[in-house]
C-alpha cells in the first residue's frame, strides 16, 4: 500500500513536519515519486514506527541512526540501545579536539588508533569521535612514555593486547546471548537491558583486578629467580597496599 505523506504521518502518528524531518536526517528513506507527489511503502511505514518507538525510550538521533543502520531485528533494539549509550554517555572528542586535549600530533593518533587501543565511536559517514575512555587511555599511555618506555614497543604490545583481548571479549558476548539474551526472547527486553547494565561494570572490574593479580604474581617469580630481594620487598609492600584496595 502507498501513503502520501499526510497519510503515512497520521498512521505513524507523527506529524508531517517530523516525518519530512526524519528524511532530512537520513533516518527515512526518500520515497517514491510520481510526478510532483511522494509516496511512500508500508516499509516507510513500519522504519517511521521504529524510529518514534526509539525516540519514546530519550534515544539521541545518533544513536537511532546507529540502531536503524546496525540491520538487526527490532526485538534487539533496547539491548543495542544500552550499549550504543554506554559510547554516547560519555562527552565526545573529535580527532582534533582529542590531539588538543592530550598534545599528541595527528598521525600518532592514527597509529594508537590502528592498534585497537582507541577505537571512534560513529555510525558510517560520520565524523569519527572519541570517549572520555579514549582519552583516559591516550594519557595513561603518554605516562608510560613518561618512565622512558620507547612508543614502538607500547604500540606493538597495545596491539597484542587488543587482539588478545577481542577473543575474550568475543568469548563473552557470546556467553550473553546464549545464557541471557537468547532465553528472554522478545518479551523480556528490559530484563536483558538490567542484566547487560549490571554485569558490564561488574566485568570491568573483574578484568582489571585479575590483570593486575597477575601482573604483580608474574613480577614477583621473575624478581625471585633473579633474586632481588629489594625489588621483591618493594613489589611486596605494592601488593599488600592493592589487596586494601580489593578488600574496601
Amino acid at each position: 500500500m502507498n501513503y502520501r505523506v499526510d497519510q503515512i504521518a497520521a498512521r505513524a502518528g507523527v506529524s508531517v513536519d517530523t516525518v519530512r524531518f526524519y528524511q532530512s536526517r537520513g533516518l527515512l528513506p526518500p520515497p517514491r515519486r510520481a510526478g510532483r507527489v511522494a509516496f511512500y511503502s508500508e516499509a516507510h511505514l513500519a522504519r517511521l514506527r521504529r524510529i518514534r518507538a526509539l525516540a519514546a525510550r530519550g534515544l539521541s538521533l545518533a544513536v537511532i541512526r546507529r540502531v536503524l543502520d546496525a540491520r538487526r531485528p527490532s526485538r534487539d533494539d533496547a539491548l543495542l540501545s544500552a550499549v550504543l549509550e554506554e559510547e554516547e554517555g560519555e562527552r565526545n572528542y573529535s580527532r582534533e579536539e582529542l590531539s588538543a586535549e592530550t598534545g599528541i600530533p595527528l598521525p600518532l593518533l592514527a597509529s594508537i588508533e590502528a592498534t585497537g587501543l582507541i577505537a571512534p565511536v560513529g555510525g558510517p559517514g560520520e565524523p569519527a569521535r572519541y570517549t572520555q575512555t579514549d582519552l583516559r587511555i591516550v594519557k595513561a599511555g603518554l605516562a608510560l612514555l613518561a618512565f622512558g618506555f620507547p612508543i614502538n614497543e607500547i604500540l606493538q604490545l597495545a596491539a597484542q593486547h587488543d587482539r588478545v583481548v577481542g577473543e575474550t571479549v568475543e568469548c563473552a558476548i557470546a556467553l550473553f546471548d546464549r545464557y541471557v539474551r537468547e532465553p528472554a526472547g522478545s518479551a523480556a527486553d528490559a530484563r536483558v537491558v538490567e542484566a547487560f547494565r549490571d554485569l558490564l561494570p561488574r566485568v570491568t572490574e573483574l578484568v582489571a583486578n585479575h590483570f593486575q593479580r597477575t601482573l604483580l604474581v608474574r613480577a614477583r617469580q621473575r624478581l625471585e629467580n633473579a633474586g632481588d630481594t629489594a625489588g621483591l620487598a618493594a613489589l611486596v609492600e605494592a601488593a599488600t597496599g592493592r589487596e586494601r584496595t580489593w578488600n574496601k
